[in-house]
């Protein structure tokens, strides 16, 4: 899916790029990456007008770093 693909581009098409990365070391400094973007965003919506949809999606982004989080802790063997 390309930028042009994406609703809100800015914080989307990082998340993406964060699922396909390959690399463990840039997708560690991705996941942190994104994970800002997210909060910033969330903060701007909460403080400048809510967006339903985009605050929606963003609720739905967080689910999904919370898998990625999961994920990394099961491969790892921390299971706290």
């Amino acid at each position: 899916m390309s930028d042009g693909q994406f609703k809100f581009p800015e914080w989307q098409a990082p998340l993406q790029e964060l699922i396909l990365e390959p690399d463990r070391e840039k997708f560690l400094e991705k996941k942190q990456q994104v994970e800002r973007l997210i909060f910033e965003r969330r903060q701007q919506l909460l403080s400048d007008g809510n967006d339903p949809f985009e605050y929606s999606a963003l609720n739905d982004a967080m689910v999904i770093l919370r898998v990625i989080k999961e994920r990394e802790r099961t491969a790892s063997g921390d299971t706290k």
